[in-house]
Formats: C-alpha cells, sequence, structure tokens
C-alpha cells in the first residue's frame, strides 16, 4: 500500500473513531486531541493514540508533516477527550536525544502494525524496535502533561 493510500484510509478510519468518541465510546489508546489552529485559532481535533510508557503518556507522530503536530508546538494547551471525559493539558516536545528509547519501546510493546506504521508513512527505514528508534530525528514526541 502506498503511502497516500495508507492515509486515506486512515483518514477514512478517522472519522469513524471521532464519531465513536464523540457519542461516548472509547476504546484502546484512542483520544481526540483538541488544538487551537496555530494560524485561524480555530480549534482542530484529531484522533491520537495517547501511549503510556516509561512512567508517563506520550503522543507519537505518525505521519510527516501532520497538522496536529505544528499546531501542538504553537498551543499553550490542548485538550484530550475519551469517552466523555475531557481534560486540558499541555503537550512538551521530547528532545531528540531521548526519543530513541521510547520509539524501541513503543515498538517493541505494540502490535506488529505500529513499526509497520511508521515504514509505510516514511518516517522509518524498518519496523524493528532498532530501525524505528533509529529515525528519531523524523518523529515528533510529545509527553502529555496534565494542567
Amino acid at each position: 500500500m502506498s503511502a497516500d493510500s495508507y492515509r486515506r484510509t486512515t483518514n477514512t478510519i478517522n472519522k469513524v473513531i471521532v464519531g465513536l468518541q464523540r457519542i461516548g465510546i472509547a476504546f484502546g489508546p484512542m483520544q481526540l486531541l483538541t488544538v487551537a489552529g496555530r494560524r485561524s485559532g480555530q480549534l482542530r481535533t484529531f484522533p491520537i493514540a495517547v501511549n503510556k510508557l516509561d512512567g508517563g503518556r506520550f503522543i507519537f507522530q505518525a505521519f510527516p508533516k501532520a497538522a496536529w503536530v505544528v499546531n501542538a508546538r504553537a498551543a499553550e494547551t490542548v485538550t484530550l477527550t475519551r469517552g466523555r471525559k475531557s481534560s486540558t493539558a499541555r503537550l512538551v516536545e521530547v528532545p531528540v536525544g531521548e526519543r530513541p528509547p521510547l520509539l524501541h519501546e513503543l515498538v517493541s510493546t505494540s502490535p506488529k502494525s505500529v513499526g509497520k506504521r511508521f515504514v509505510t508513512t516514511g518516517l522509518a527505514e524498518a519496523a524493528t524496535p532498532d530501525g524505528v528508534a533509529a529515525s528519531a530525528h523524523r518523529i515528533a514526541i510529545f509527553r502529555v502533561v496534565p494542567v
């Protein structure tokens, strides 16, 4: 599957996830991330996986040029919604040098599809824990800090 085809499929699935979350059905690590657009100021909502790793909660970029990444970098706070519960948080970007162990842990403790996603979207060369960790400079990671 090409990266464009994968993105189209993901966008379709994301619409379903957003709809289910909005009616109160939560599943897996999925949450809705609502953040103000960096230029428009309008609220934008994205389905996102919040992963518990290394004693914290983290959000990993899965697509190059993801709009939520640049909006999160510009925002003071975001809203995370799981089912019918919402909370305000700050997203603190993890420095590049601290990303490899988090990526390694994510890929080694998740289904194989997680590592493959980084390869399919062009962020990593190999779907292995070491292969994804080696691409840390291309994959933004944010620590979720409750406000």
